[in-house]
């Protein structure tokens, strides 16, 4: 039997992806059996479920993320290195980095995520962003108070309600989630901030390919999520496919109708796809993937032919008992690092081998605007403020720092409660897609607009 390793001679693990699964990997590696090397395009870990907030307004940057360095300073036996991956040799075991570094792993764990899908589209990103970044949050955030801020200023009824309609595509938790803040912030939040438009009477409109939201919820609590949204404003147009993306707004198909939206402002929650380091991965193992472009992993989450290459969360597809894949979810994604983290560690102490990969389902929770969530905690169903507290005690315990916990609860679940966004800054610059000009800016002087008389409607 092969003897345990040295301290000595530590077992090198790098790890890509500072992640969810990334850094629980990390953390459960914390020995001296073990040389681990974190690296990251990012210097800090981003609790990704909680960017809908940041594009809303309720939350800053700062309060959904935590340095990677300061997470793991106790941890003397990992480093963290800022740095992109552009390439892997399997068979020398060496991880190459965009700046000319080679790194030597006796074990590698890839946990780089994913990225917006727009489905062979990519050209309209530039008119819809995703949600996966803080970059991409902060700017969802700008475009939603432009457009307001757009409309103030416009005399024109048919431009304005084009500033005034929001677009969600993907029905997912993250568009319900979407198009009920964005509701929210109209109808309660901004109501009363302006004087030449009625900012309640925007238009939010949720498009879907699939017959009803929330797909991967039990029927009853999709129809509950409906009804709220429908109480909020929201339009569904549940079982149409968008067929184009440009300025002026979304082209979709319902049946053999064609119609158009015209929206100045258009969100992109409408599928994921594996990061670019799957690519990789696949060229140099000749591994397979799926339709999103995951890399098919063995039961023990190692790539065929390379015990020593553990793939996880977003970027691998892996499935569960019933041969069903798992989905992209934060706890797939830890549960998976945790998993990884202790078949190496028996690898090296020789312990018996771990049994395949077992994911432990907790449950599934969408919130639709404020007091109000659904969630289905292992066939218990759950609406309403009750599901809303459990969904946001969840998250909050959830983030890293025990100050970001605070600050995150004081400064958004209470004021979350009252209807108050305290992060509503436009921080970038105007868009260069509009300018105002004599012929349709507003009066700024005029009776209507003192007055407050200047409709938003036809």
């Amino acid at each position: 039997m092969k003897p345990e390793i040295s301290v000595n001679t530590p077992w090198k693990v790098i790890i890509v992806g500072g992640g969810f699964g990334g850094l629980r990997a990390a953390q459960a590696l914390k020995s001296d059996l073990f040389d681990v090397t974190l690296i990251d395009r990012r210097n800090y870990h981003l609790y990704q479920p909680l960017l809908n907030q940041v594009a809303t307004g309720s939350l800053s940057p700062g309060q959904i993320s935590a340095p990677l360095r300061s997470v793991l300073s106790k941890q003397k036996n990992t480093r963290v290195l800022l740095g992109s991956v552009e390439d892997i040799d399997p068979g020398a075991k060496q991880v190459f980095l965009a700046d000319g570094a080679v790194l030597a792993y006796d074990s590698l764990i890839v946990a780089t995520g994913s990225q917006p899908s727009y489905f062979g589209n990519d050209d309209w990103q530039q008119w819809a962003p995703g949600l996966k970044s803080v970059e991409e949050a902060t700017l969802v955030r700008d475009k939603i108070l432009y457009a307001f801020e757009v409309a103030e200023r416009i005399p024109d009824p048919v431009q304005r309600r084009a500033w005034l309609t929001f677009v969600i595509v993907g029905a997912g938790p993250t568009g319900v989630e979407l198009a009920a803040a964005i509701a929210e912030i109209a109808r309660q939040t901004l109501k009363n901030d302006f004087r030449s438009i009625r900012p309640e009477e925007s238009q939010i409109i949720l498009i879907d390919g699939a017959p009803r939201v929330l797909m991967s919820f039990p029927e009853d609590l999709s129809e509950k999520a409906s009804r709220s949204l429908n109480r909020l404003g929201v339009t569904l147009r549940c079982g149409a496919m968008v067929r184009g993306i440009n300025e002026e707004g979304v082209t979709m198909q319902s049946g053999e109708n064609l119609e158009h939206l015209t929206a100045r402002t258009v969100i992109w929650a409408g599928g994921i796809s594996a990061s670019s380091l799957g690519q990789i991965l696949t060229r140099r193992t000749s591994a397979d993937t799926d339709k999103r472009g995951r890399v098919k992993v063995k039961p023990d989450l190692t790539i065929p032919n390379y015990p020593d290459i553990y793939v996880i969360g977003d970027l691998a597809c892996s499935v569960d008992t019933q041969g069903k894949p798992l989905p992209a979810l934060t706890q797939v994604a830890m549960q998976g690092g945790q998993y990884a983290a202790e078949a190496i560690s028996r690898k090296v102490k020789s312990g018996p081998a771990l049994g395949p990969f077992e994911y432990s389902d907790k449950g599934s929770l969408a919130v639709i605007g404020r007091r109000a969530a659904v969630a289905n905690i292992s066939g218990v169903h759950l609406s309403g403020l009750f599901a809303w507290i459990l969904w946001a005690c969840i998250h909050v315990m959830n983030l890293l720092a025990f100050q970001n916990r605070l600050s995150v609860f004081i400064q958004w679940a209470f004021p979350d409660l009252k209807l108050s966004r305290g992060a509503r800054l436009v921080v970038g610059t105007a868009p260069t897609d509009f300018k105002f000009n004599k012929e349709v800016a507003v009066n700024l002087s005029s009776p209507e607009v003192k007055a407050g008389t200047v409709a938003v409607s036809d």
